[in-house]
């Protein structure tokens, strides 16, 4: 390889990225020991932006397009390298290529229990989950606040950050909200709505957009969700004392299928004592009969007047010793 040949390959006449996959944010073009043609050509293809920057200083930004590199569409990098009458030669600087395609799908979810204070429930502990979207939209900010110099960086690497702050946003959502969890899951987009209010703002220190944001679900432990159940089951019985006759017949079958186990025994005692109630309080309904008219063979009661037999020491009725 002649001298002329080597010193042609160093010199780039067309910078342009063509992403390899769905997971790269920002990539750094290959710049080492190579300068860019003066002249030369720069692709940025829909769904990026490009940004240039030289010895550590940002410079200029370009839109999707193909642009001729020169002091007229470098302004800001000419300014910095005090390019008076333009430039001949090639020049240094570092480009770098971001991907504003929307990135879908993005779960988030809480990998602990928020405890908020519910006003029907009181202190209650909460799980969350759904999916959100978000893209590029600020190179500069991006570049300075996130990617840096890094040669690739990928959506994995913002994956945890985002995640975590949109839970704490959650928690203090949730913190002040005025919907109880019960009406929740009829307000979930209204609950979207107040958590994107507090997100946006977040996103864009980070020079990204936050296009969607959905809440999927929002419940209880599963300690918690098997109190609320039953608290859901007595309000439905609509009284106390039937939905224990309630659960007392559902145990029946069960302690039929094992009549010697102690469950069996527990449940025939409770039935027994569920039938002795329903006796008596059949007992205490029933009309009392008519009092007999006195005859030969009967008196009154000296205290309550009862009828009663002539040779009756106590009354029947009020207990009292009678003559």
């Amino acid at each position: 390889m002649s001298l002329r040949e080597f010193l042609v390959k160093q010199l780039i006449d067309v910078i342009q990225w063509t992403e390899a996959g769905d997971d790269v944010l920002a990539y750094r073009y290959p710049m080492q020991d190579m300068e860019i043609q003066n002249g030369g050509q720069l692709t940025v293809r829909d769904s990026q932006m490009a940004l240039f920057v030289n010895e550590g200083r940002v410079a200029d930004v370009f839109q999707p397009g193909l642009y001729t590199l020169t002091t007229r569409n470098l302004p800001l990098l000419t300014d910095l390298m005090n390019w008076d009458k333009g430039f001949e030669s090639p020049f240094k600087s570092d480009v770098y290529f971001f991907s504003t395609r929307l990135r879908m799908d993005q779960r988030w979810g809480t990998a602990t229990p928020i405890t908020i204070r519910d006003k029907e429930f009181g202190a209650v502990r909460l799980r969350g989950y759904g999916i959100y979207s978000y893209r590029i939209v600020d190179p500069k900010l991006f570049y300075g606040n996130v990617s840096g110099t890094r040669d690739t960086y990928y959506v994995s690497d913002l994956e945890g950050q985002l995640r975590n702050t949109i839970v704490a946003k959650i928690t203090d959502v949730l913190a002040h909200s005025e919907v109880a969890f019960i009406d929740m899951a009829a307000n979930q987009g209204k609950l979207a709505g107040e958590i994107v209010v507090e997100l946006k703002s977040v996103f864009a220190g980070l020079g990204l957009e936050l296009a969607q944001f959905v809440v999927e679900n929002v419940s209880l432990p599963d300690e918690l969700q098997k109190v609320l159940d039953q608290r859901i089951g007595v309000n439905m019985a609509g009284d106390l004392g039937r939905y224990t006759q309630f659960q007392a017949a559902q145990s029946l079958p069960v302690a039929a299928a094992n009549p010697g186990g102690a469950a069996g025994v527990g449940v025939g005692l409770g039935a027994g004592l569920t039938m002795a109630q329903t006796m008596m309080g059949a007992i205490k309904a029933a009309p009392e009969a008519p009092a007999a008219a006195p005859g030969a063979e009967s008196k009154f009661c000296i205290e309550c007047g009862q009828v009663m037999p002539t040779r009756a020491k106590f009354c029947p009725k009020c207990g009292k010793p009678q003559l």
